[in-house]
């Protein structure tokens, strides 16, 4: 038996959305751009999941821009409103994903930009007076934090930051990759200028995303070589990937509060089972209050013991696919930037676990076992 629980790096395709895909994997396959009448098909199914996404962020269709995922989104937002809104100031946190933290610092080198960094509390959340602060200081500024924090699952009060940024004339720009298609986002309420998606983290194919860019926020092309998307990105559109896309995000609204209920009850199994099983278990940042943080999100501070460094390796050999931070960042020596800062004890392992719809109480009591056995072993 595996056990896949590392839904925050990707998940696992819903069979609906492969269906809804393959037409245009096989007999609609035309290059949306062209004038006849297979092109003609194609493009109209993209302005038809671009009004889908559209309807369910309370958006214009016009707002809704399709990327190879939300990286490039991020990339594209970032540069993009730094040159067309003449930005004199960078305003983020330091624990944000690389996607964000690594372009605004090459954008802060390159154009000289100033890049300031918000206070966080000892659990990584940001401090809003520090916010406030920063914002009163440095005017024409872009900020950019998270709603949903990717390894430690610490959510941001995306509506009171949004305001607050609306009120000193700053522009919003927000990572919302983990919290798109699991949290409701309506965007005639909530004032931010920018958000992104990506597909794949709420059961819809790799390799495509969007970003939401508000009218009056317009930014330039960041892709160049061609006039899709309205100018705004080069290149012929995934159409397929698209289709998939706008289908898991409709699937994802369907039955939202259900699935939410559903995975907040195995995220609290596995809290409860660690706590049971497990002496001295601790959990990173906000992840272990579960009305507090992403239901999706666990990130486990295992006690110090001669298996630390291993802890990852035994889980996989045991048959459980966990992470020990973001996916983006495996295969790097350094260490999670975000428990770097925040002081996690480096003697303690610190795994990821990260819950979807398709997992199964079985999983988590599999998971608990080999965690158990695990420990067993080491004592043995």
């Amino acid at each position: 038996m595996r056990v896949y629980l590392d839904n925050a790096a990707t998940t696992p395709i819903d069979k609906a959305v492969i269906e809804a895909m393959l037409p245009f994997l096989t007999e609609n396959f035309g290059n949306p751009s062209s004038t006849h009448w297979h092109g003609r098909q194609a493009r109209a199914e993209i302005e038809k999941a671009r009004k889908t996404i559209a309807e369910l962020l309370h958006a214009s269709p016009s707002e809704i821009f399709f990327t190879s995922g939300g990286t490039e989104a991020d990339n594209c937002i970032l540069w993009g409103a730094v040159k067309a809104m003449n930005i004199e100031h960078l305003i983020s946190s330091p624990i944000e994903h690389h996607a964000v933290l690594h372009t605004l610092e090459e954008i802060s080198r390159s154009k000289h930009l100033p890049l300031h960094y918000v206070d966080l509390d000892e659990k990584g959340n940001v401090r809003l007076a520090s916010l406030e602060n920063l914002l009163q200081k440095y005017p024409n500024a872009l900020v950019s934090l998270m709603h949903g924090n990717n390894e430690i699952g610490n959510l941001l009060p995306l509506q009171e930051v949004a305001e607050m940024c609306k009120h000193y004339k700053a522009y919003f720009h927000s990572d919302t990759v983990q919290t798109m298609g699991h949290y409701v986002h309506n965007l005639k309420e909530t004032p931010l200028d920018y958000l992104v998606g990506a597909a794949h983290k709420f059961h819809g194919p790799k390799g495509v995303g969007f970003m939401f860019v508000r009218q009056k926020s317009k930014i330039h092309a960041y892709i160049t070589g061609g006039s899709q998307e309205r100018n705004m990105r080069g290149g012929t559109e995934n159409v397929a990937g698209i289709i998939g896309l706008a289908k898991a995000l409709e699937l994802a609204y369907q039955d939202m509060p259900a699935h939410r209920a559903y995975i907040k009850g195995l995220k609290q199994r596995m809290i409860k089972g660690l706590q049971e099983s497990v002496e001295d278990i601790q959990f990173n940042g906000m992840s272990g209050d579960i009305e507090r943080s992403l239901y999706t999100v666990l990130n486990v501070s295992f006690p110090a013991s001669e298996i630390g460094e291993m802890m990852l390796f035994n889980l996989d050999i045991s048959g459980v696919s966990a992470s020990g931070g973001s996916a983006c960042s495996s295969g790097s020596e350094s260490r999670s930037h975000v428990l770097q800062f925040l002081n996690c004890p480096s003697e303690r392992p610190s795994v990821r676990f990260s819950f979807s719809r398709m997992n199964t109480q079985e999983d988590i009591d599999f998971a608990l076992q080999k965690i158990i056995e695990i420990y067993q072993n080491k004592n043995a």
